[in-house]
């Protein structure tokens, strides 16, 4: 049975803006450059009236105290998407990797924070934006997890720990996730009814989501559909990255890995 449809947020924006784009899944770190080059290059570049990233910017954040670090590969970072931002608007959803990037990380940005769902209006066009791991309701421990790490009293307990304590054990839990993901024979998708009932709710035809690493089309119940983003990997084949550009007529996969 579908999980209770979440609360819907609003994105309000400019009614002469024609085209967001929207990306997801790029798990930065400092194994990846070229991933982190693609990025500043797309986002110094696209025609796109501004960008919404929807989950796993970053393989792993365990809390903004990292960027205290001025060395640190996320402070690093965040002063670039720093630079970035100074150019076009740029919204930030949180996904499963990087749930705990905060006010911190808001203001070394620039970037706002996104709810998830949230409900983007262009022009006639509504579009409803996730990041999709809340809608895999097959897959029961990690919706169970989810629910855990996202609880405002865990969390705290998280955050009481020292930067060592949490980057160790956040190590071992990558470690777990990538055993677990390589013993699984096929992952858990999105909840066909689940993302009916959200975009019933949010008065919406399209849903917008990544998460799941399989970009494609789906059609669902009463002429709906969900569009999936691409994750983004420059620094491995096969290269991979796109951006899904949305605009007043419709949606436009971009090609941003030269394939």
């Amino acid at each position: 049975m579908p999980a209770a449809t979440p609360p819907i947020a609003r994105l309000d924006v400019p009614a002469q803006w024609r085209a967001v784009d929207c990306i997801s899944d790029l798990h930065l770190d400092a194994a990846h450059p070229a991933t982190l080059a693609a990025l500043l290059d797309y986002l110094a570049t696209t025609p796109a009236d501004a960008v919404c990233i929807l989950g796993d910017l970053f393989e792993v954040w365990v809390g903004d105290d990292v960027l205290q670090d001025a060395a640190s590969f996320e402070a690093r970072a965040c002063a670039l998407l720093r630079q970035a931002r100074e150019r076009l608007p740029i919204w930030f959803m949180h996904g499963n990797r990087d749930f705990l990037i905060g006010a911190g990380f808001a203001r070394a940005t620039g970037i706002a924070l996104l709810e998830d769902p949230t409900l983007l209006q262009l022009g006639e066009q509504r579009w409803l934006l996730s990041h999709g791991d809340a809608l895999c309701l097959e897959d029961t421990p990690y919706q169970q997890f989810r629910a855990m790490v996202r609880a405002p009293d865990w969390q705290s307990r998280w955050l009481s720990q020292s930067l060592t304590q949490r980057q160790a054990q956040a190590r071992a839990m990558r470690g777990e996730s990538e055993a677990r993901k390589h013993a699984q024979a096929l992952w858990a998708d999105v909840d066909a009814a689940a993302a009916g009932a959200w975009l019933q709710a949010a008065g919406a035809q399209t849903l917008v989501h990544g998460h799941t690493h399989r970009p494609a089309e789906h059609a669902l119940a009463a002429g709906r559909r969900r569009l999936v983003l691409s994750d983004w990997d420059l620094d491995h084949a096969p290269r991979r990255a796109q951006a899904l550009r949305l605009g007043t007529t419709g949606a436009q996969r971009i090609e941003l890995a030269g394939g």
